[in-house]
């Protein structure tokens, strides 16, 4: 049995309206049944409304070369969301979705020419002017997760962390105080913090030229808050535990990027790193705060027109 369908899969009904997306409305999604939603990962018509705006606009509409898209770009999204959301294997999405080889290429371009980079970033400046903050952040956290890697991992990108006793890789993150992503950087988990911590803080400085103080644990003190306040003009405050404390204990601002870490954790795809590429590990980091963040402003929306 073919795991990818060869034929278009007959829409079963279900109230679906008809897609804006610029496939379409200018390429040939149309041409394809409407796929109705059935998994949990799928997108409800409320969060699409909220991403489809934000999507990149394709090259070949404005006369860059390329072939008009074949596929919605609801049904694309929707089954990179599958892949992230139940961490299987690309070339085991359900039949109903495009072929694999078109999604995973989807997200690879979407990945290199920095497309999901930007609706990722788009999504958190909505998300913090709901709650009422500014688009850009002026403060941020900083922390790093290692993961352990599969087989498909290449032996030049992992390495093993001796204090978490993982091999694997690591991600090195920075959100904003409201536990959105700022920054991800994979590398190999042998990595210490303060080394990945530095090209991490140079993206941070080169994105956000607001944020001025960026707080982090004991394992980022010592040389790395000279540098960064020399090289970076960025204030480096390190919250410690204290040394009497025991068992579990909430630490200020801390808290918040360890959170953010288990909202990416729910995320099969990102329990453990299965890609070739750090970069597209990072791209599935990035996916998942999408999702959250598109589910977050979907709720906005639906409590705002009770």
């Amino acid at each position: 049995m073919p795991l990818c369908a060869t034929e278009p899969v007959a829409a079963v009904p279900g109230g679906e309206t008809a897609c804006s997306c610029v496939a379409c409305r200018f390429g040939h999604g149309t041409r394809r049944p409407i796929r109705p939603r059935r998994y949990t990962s799928d997108m409800t018509d409320a969060e699409w409304t909220v991403v489809e705006p934000l999507m990149p606009w394709p090259t070949w509409l404005d006369g860059y070369g390329g072939h008009p898209e074949e596929y919605c770009r609801r049904q694309v999204a929707d089954a990179i969301g599958y892949v992230v959301d139940n961490g299987v294997k690309w070339r085991n999405l359900p039949a109903d979705f495009p072929p694999w080889r078109t999604v995973h290429a989807i997200f690879t371009r979407w990945g290199r020419d920095g497309d999901t980079l930007a609706l990722h970033n788009d999504l958190r400046e909505k998300v913090r002017q709901d709650a009422g903050r500014e688009a850009e952040p002026s403060a941020a956290i900083i922390d790093s997760q290692s993961v352990r890697a599969a087989e498909t991992v290449g032996a030049a990108s992992r390495g093993y962390d001796a204090g978490k006793k993982v091999a694997g890789r690591k991600r090195h993150v920075i959100v904003d105080t409201l536990g959105l992503l700022l920054v991800v950087l994979v590398t190999a988990a042998s990595v210490q913090d303060r080394d990945g911590a530095r090209p991490a803080l140079e993206i941070l400085r080169d994105w956000y030229e607001r944020i001025s103080l960026v707080w982090a644990d004991g394992g980022y003190a010592g040389r790395l808050v000279d540098w960064a306040k020399k090289k970076l003009q960025l204030t480096l405050e390190i919250v410690k535990r204290s040394d009497n404390m025991t068992g579990f204990q909430v630490l200020p601002r801390r808290w918040v990027v360890e959170r953010t870490l288990s909202w990416i954790f729910q995320h099969r795809r990102c329990v453990r790193d299965y890609e070739r590429l750090p970069e597209h590990h990072e791209a599935m980091v990035l996916w998942s705060m999408i999702s959250l963040m598109a589910r977050r402003l979907a709720r906005s929306a639906s409590s705002e027109s009770l």
